[in-house]
This record gives C-alpha cells, structure tokens and sequence, in this order.
C-alpha cells in the first residue's frame, strides 16, 4: 500500500479542517480501508467562540458521511470538554449519549456526530484517522490473530480487544489502552474491527495509516495469503432470470417488502460460493460488526428462504432472551445469497443499499479467504454482533424520515428510454425509488442517468435475441421485473393510403406492435413473481381513438397494440398482472417534434408556436414529464384496481371527446 499524499494537491486545503477533509479524502479513495460511510476521522482545534474566547473543539466526521466525497460541512464541531467528561462517567446509555452528543455540538445545525465522538476525544493527538482495514481484519480474525498483530507490529501499535463501539469502547479505551500510547506510538489496532492512527498534522495520521497497512499487507505476501489464487470456474448457465426472480420473490416474502438483488458472478466470487468448505468460512459472523446491518449475522448458502428465515429468528430469540428492552421489527430476510449456480448475491431494500452489501461482502469474501490461507478464519461469538446488529443506534440508521418512496424495492422496465417520453418516464419512475431498466437505440441510453438504480441497455426492440438479452441483464442486475413501460415506437412521415409502401407498413407494425408483443411474452414470467403484483403500461396515442389522414400504418399499429393490450387484461389477471394504456396528443418536447416542424405547423394554422403548443380545449402544453407522471399512477396504488384503462393525456381533443 502507498501514500497518494500530494503536497500540491495539499496546499488547496487550507487550515486544520481542510487539511482534515484532504486527508480524509484520500482515505476513502481506497476501498479496502474504508467503504460506503465507513471509517472515522476527527481534528482537534481551538476557536473563538461567540464571545471571542478560545474553546477546544473536536471536528468528527458526521454520521453517515462518506469520506470518498466528504467536505468541511460533513464534519461536525463538538465542545471537547464535555465529551471527555462523558468518557470519564461509569456508565451512560445510548440514549443519553445520542441526547449529550447533540447538546455539545457547536454548531446545532451541523450533521449527527459519530458514535466514536469520545473515543476520537480521548486520544492525545491533534488528528486521527480510523479504518477498518482489510489487511489488518484478515490477520486479527484467524486462531492466534492478537499474537500475530503483536509479531507485526511490536511496540508501535497497542493492542485492544473488541469492544463493542460507543461509550463501552472509549471507557475500555480510557482504562486501558490510553495509558500505553507513548512519544512513539503510531497507532492502534482494535481487534475484529481496525486501526486508528493519530498525528499532530494531517499527513502524518494518514502516512502511519499506510504504513501500518502496508507492513499487515507485507506480512501477507510473505505467508502466501495475499494474493488470492481463483480457479476457472465452470461457466454459469445463461438464462438465470426466472431462477432469480423465483428467489427475489422468496426474500421478498421473508423482508415483507420488495427486495432488490445484484448478481456478483465474477471467477472470485463464483469459486467461493462453490468451496466445499463454504458453510464452515462463511457461516462464522462478519469480518467486523460494523458491517452486520448490511450483510446479516451469515449469508444462506444455497435458496432456502424460509428454512434461513427460521433460523434467524431463532437465533434473535436466543440472543435477545431477558433483554429489558424489546427489539425492533426482525426482518428474517438474508442480505447475502451463496448459491453454486447463481454465484454470490447482495440483497437489498433499494438499488444503493444492494451495492454497499455487495462491495461490503466482496472484501469481507477476500478477508476470508486470506485469513483461511494463513490458518483459519475466526470471526467475533454471535452475541457480540447481535449486538451491533439490534444496538439502538444502529437501528436508527434504517428508519427514514416520512417513510419510504412508493417504489422502492421494486424494477421498471422502459423501452425507447433515451429521450422524450421514455426518458421522462425513468425520471418518474426513479423519483419514486424504483430501480429502472431503460432501453434504446442510441448508445447515450447507457450515460442517460447517472444513478446506482438506473441500467441503460442498447436494444433493437425488434431484435428477439436482443429483447430476450435484456431481459437476463435486468434480472441479473436487480432480481427481476415489476413494471413494464412499453413506450419504443416510431411515427413514418405522413402518406395516403394509396403510397404507402409495403415495406414502411411491416416496419412500423414491427416496431410498434410485433416488439411490444416479444416484450409481454418475456416479460410474463417475470411480472407474474413482482412481490407486488406485475404491472404494464402502453404509451398509446390519440390516433387509436381519432386517427387522421396520412397515418395509417402508425394508427392501425396503436389500435392493434390497444387491442393487444385488452387480451392482456382478460388473460393475465389471474396472475395479478395489469394493463393500462395511455394516450398522449401532442407532446412537443420529444425529437420527433423540431423547432422547425413546430414553426411549419403553428404557421399552417396562424398560429404563434406557443400557441400552436396549447391548441387544445384547456389551452395547456402536454409534455413528457404529465405523460411520465401518469405512467407512473398507473404503476402505482391509485390504478391497483384498475385494468384495461386507457386515459387520455392531450388537454382535451374534440375528436376524442
């Protein structure tokens, strides 16, 4: 491991609290010593304060923030004094913790400090850095880990034994280990849980966190256990997405939500899953508590959701057995999924939260692996990370403020998603927590969002083998398929009947009623396990109920789409499935519609364009965003009784009244 320390770079950070997000920043560029809001760091300093006089403040890293991409406003400012006294008291609740914490804060409106607010308080130093190390986590968590710490490090480093963190860490701290740290200590090893280092400048905190690092790394490599041999593994089979959308619908039933699930199928991955001692390695607890309430105390190794469901609550029975305070709602449903044909899988209630499970669970897999190779992976007793996983404040952390989105949890599907209506209907569908599929011709349907539960496939919706493709990629990237928007169409230009050439007649019905058709076909399957019940909807047109001269071939391919949709309502509501149609009328913003089509039609009419954009009977403009929202109804609790709907969205058309 190397310092990305950069004296240039440096000198853009000005004072102790830049120099203090610089440092932090660098930390958090580095996966294998911190993840997603994982890690701490802190700075000591002296301010004025409102009356001017000098007062000691410890700057900590708020609660939740990231350090990849922190900044001066994710620390928060806490009178040192009061917090050093608190580490001094015998006992003290997380309530009564949570409630000082906030009353020390400087500054009332800056984010939740960390639980470790005493511990940072109580180390002599001006800055310290705290990580949860994978290299140093593969060394302690193996049958005579301390020993071999102490054969790394000597004197440099005092030891200490997990502790639960909060108050009980930094009063075993203050005991015990503060009493030992001399002119030349560089830091701290904390047992089944990380390293602190600490320095009187930003740089010397994070260069001893490198070097300490490093020398666990080097140690490693000297006992063959840090690279990690993988072999070929057997190929997996191609079409894993009923298989997994069979699976998502079990999980979901455990959590008594929609769950999301990400396949990691990579050679490291897939050779774990499939070891023959996967059950003793894996089965044994996280690599640190800290990681529980992401990835569960164990994964399920194989499919059998309700045989681990059984278990977990069994095993919380156990744990919580006399406790003074009841828990809060167990949700049995496992985080991670070892299976030998699916490979490894992050379960989560969104798209984010399956990513950080499943970049938690792929270090804590080569954590494993590199403790099994230098004699054994040892992972804390359960009680102790039960307690981690039912502490108060840890529970906090998955309450959210008014309540979920209405999607989240569950895969929207989008055809001709790269711009105009498509486009806008990712949008609504995202704004309502959904994680969404969009598809499209162009390649920019890849980049169209930037956001963990937006995939952007290129797609020739006429292409079967294309359309079957995408549906695996959904499947394999979120577990399944709970709305589909069926939106891809084209619009030839306008021709009479009598010159409309036969070839642009069989593309336009290929587009926009053949595709449609492959799509419910695939999509059957897939809607029929959405945990809460499937759902379509058809971007139709106003041509369906009032067609127009010199669209023949786009009309007939709506109205038939319409009439396909009507099929779908009678034959798949005995699957819970349902099917509504809308129909838009002149929907402006859409490529379709050039500024210099608008100028021709609006002058055609004597019109000025803007007028020419409201010529309905409520004088207002359509756009994508009205259609998107509407789509967005249908798929949600306001249509759930609701099926064969085709609603109208074009200010009021006379032909269509």
């Amino acid at each position: 491991m190397r310092s990305l320390w950069d004296d240039r770079e440096a000198r853009a950070h000005d004072g102790p609290l830049g120099q203090r997000v610089y440092a932090s920043r660098l930390l958090g560029r580095d996966p294998s010593l911190v993840l997603h809001g994982g890690g701490n760091t802190s700075v000591k300093v002296v301010e004025p304060d409102i009356f001017g006089e000098p007062e000691r403040l410890l700057y900590l890293k708020g609660s939740g923030r990231d350090l990849r991409t922190i900044d001066a406003d994710g620390f928060a400012p806490v009178r040192l004094a009061p917090l050093l006294r608190l580490a001094g008291l015998e006992v003290l609740s997380d309530v009564d913790m949570g409630r000082e914490l906030r009353k020390a804060l400087a500054d009332p409106a800056a984010p939740q400090p960390s639980v470790e607010a005493l511990l940072h308080a109580s180390i002599p130093a001006a800055f310290v850095d705290h990580s949860h190390a994978d290299a140093v986590l593969a060394i302690s968590n193996t049958e005579g880990g301390e020993a071999r710490i102490r054969e790394i490090y000597g004197d440099d480093v005092v030891v200490m034994s997990y502790v639960m963190p909060g108050f009980r860490l930094a009063k075993a701290f203050v005991e015990g280990p503060a009493r030992q740290i001399g002119a030349d200590t560089l830091g701290v090893v904390l047992l089944h849980h990380g390293v602190i280092t600490f320095g009187e400048s930003a740089r010397e905190s994070y260069e001893r966190m490198i070097a300490l690092v490093d020398r666990a790394e080097a140690y490693l490599d000297r006992r063959g256990a840090w690279v990690l041999a993988v072999p070929q593994p057997v190929p997996l089979p191609g079409n894993q997405r009923l298989e997994l959308a069979r699976l998502r619908a079990d999980l979901s039933r455990a959590a008594g939500r929609p769950m999301l699930v990400r396949s990691h199928q990579g050679p490291l991955e897939i050779a774990f899953a499939r070891r023959d001692d996967l059950a003793e390695i894996a089965q044994q607890g996280p690599v640190t508590p800290d990681h529980v309430i992401r990835t569960k105390r164990v994964p399920l190794l194989g499919r059998d959701v309700e045989g681990y469901a059984l278990a977990y609550r069994g095993y919380v029975q156990e744990m919580a057995a006399g406790d003074a305070e009841p828990l809060a709602e167990v949700d049995p449903a496992p985080r991670v999924v070892l299976d030998p044909e699916l490979g490894f899988l992050a379960v989560g209630t969104d798209a984010e939260d399956a990513v950080v499970t499943g970049d938690l669970y792929r270090h804590t897999i080569e954590v494993i692996l590199r403790a099994t190779a230098l004699g054994g992976y040892r992972a804390l007793p359960a009680r102790d990370v039960f307690e981690v996983e039912y502490w108060y404040l840890e529970q906090a952390k998955l309450r959210r403020p008014g309540g979920d989105p209405e999607f989240r949890g569950e895969v929207a599907l989008v055809t001709g998603a790269a711009s105009g209506i498509g486009k806008a209907c990712v949008a609504s569908l995202l704004e309502r927590g959904a994680a969404v599929v969009g598809l499209d011709l162009q390649a920019s349907i890849e980049t169209t969002f930037d956001d963990p539960a937006y995939l952007g496939l290129v797609c020739d919706v006429t292409d079967e083998a294309q359309v079957e493709a995408a549906f695996e990629r959904t499947a394999r990237a979120f577990g399944g398929l709970d709305m589909l928007v069926l939106n891809a169409g084209i619009f030839p230009p306008a021709k009479p009947i009598v010159e409309l050439e036969p070839a642009t007649w069989r593309r336009v019905m290929g587009v926009n009623l053949d595709a449609n058709l492959t799509f419910l076909r695939h999509a059957h399957p897939l809607l029929a396990l959405a945990p809460h019940r499937g759902r379509v909807v058809v971007i139709g047109s106003k041509n369906v109920p009032a067609p127009g001269p010199g669209a023949a071939a786009y009309s007939a391919s709506k109205a038939a789409m319409n009439q396909l949709a009507r099929i779908v309502a009678l034959e798949w509501s005995r699957d819970g499935i349902r099917i509504n149609s809308v129909h838009p009328d002149a929907v402006f913003d859409t490529a379709l519609w050039t500024e210099e089509l608008l100028a021709s039609r609006a002058k055609h009419y004597g019109m000025t364009v803007e007028a020419y954009k409201r010529k309905n009977l409520l004088r207002v403009e359509v756009t994508s965003h009205h259609v998107a929202e509407m789509v967005a109804a249908m798929c949600g609790s306001l249509f759930a009784c609701t099926t064969a709907g085709q609603v109208p969205i074009d200010g009021g058309n006379e032909r269509v009244i």
